[in-house]
């Protein structure tokens, strides 16, 4: 994917340039001192797969606002704000690929990631998991659906898999998210040590990891209020809890 990255901000350029270093194709844009930013974008535009702004959402919708001609010709637009809180999919979610560039960038910056598609918006179930090194993705798969079956769930219900920041490098974890089309969300393990929820803890996870656990937390802090409907499972060599989102 192609990925053209913009910012108006020195606070920008520094979540930037951490973005462009997880990307293959990935440039930093110079916006012209000669010419308006929506000139600019304008130009630019249909030259990417995929384009991430980092300013505010407003800004953005007005510079791509005549830009924007198909959502299977446009290209996926990413917003970040200036504190990299938010990973904000804006156009071409499906389609373009927004939304998985939203949940990469939200990984790599920390972010919250902000997807509003219907289907997506629908999916209420998060897995954490935790996993020995050099897992297979079969391995994997097998453990999800041991745990959605468990709960009388299915994949079409999973927003996301969740796991500590330690294990995003794990390839069958990667490979077996991506043949279920499941999102792998990465928590900071950073995060999970000042987490105050109540979690099955291991000393084993202390003395490998330095937190007390991964599959509970790691659901519990990337689900939006919620339910753990499922407590740590072992399933060979992967572990996974299992949370459900209640909307309000």
């Amino acid at each position: 994917m192609k990925i053209g990255i913009i910012t108006i901000s020195q606070d920008g350029q520094h979540i930037a340039k951490k973005i462009c270093r997880h990307f293959e194709k990935a440039v930093i844009l110079k916006w012209p001192d000669n010419i308006s930013l929506e000139k600019f974008v304008g130009e630019i535009f249909n030259t990417f797969d995929g384009i991430i702004f980092i300013m505010s959402l407003g800004i953005v919708v007005r510079v791509i606002a005549s830009c924007i001609k198909n959502k299977h010709t446009d290209p996926a637009i990413v917003v970040v704000d200036r504190k990299a809180r938010f990973s904000i999919s804006a156009l071409s979610g499906h389609e373009g690929g927004a939304n998985k560039l939203t949940i990469s960038v939200a990984n790599i910056i920390g972010a919250e990631p902000v997807i509003t598609t219907a289907s997506e918006s629908k999916k209420n179930i998060i897995i954490g998991l935790g996993c020995r090194r050099e897992i297979k993705k079969q391995e994997i798969k097998q453990a999800v659906n041991y745990g959605l079956s468990a709960i009388n769930e299915t994949l079409k219900s999973v927003r996301y898999i969740s796991t500590v920041d330690v294990k995003s490098d794990e390839e069958g974890l990667k490979q077996a998210c991506i043949e279920m089309d499941i999102p792998l969300r990465i928590v900071s393990a950073d995060i999970i040590k000042i987490f105050k929820g109540k979690y099955k803890k291991s000393e084993i996870v202390q003395k490998n990891l330095g937190i007390w656990g991964v599959s509970e937390p790691c659901a519990m802090l990337t689900a939006k209020n919620p339910q753990l409907i499922l407590q740590k499972t072992k399933v060979g060599k992967v572990t996974i809890a299992i949370a459900k989102e209640r909307f309000q």
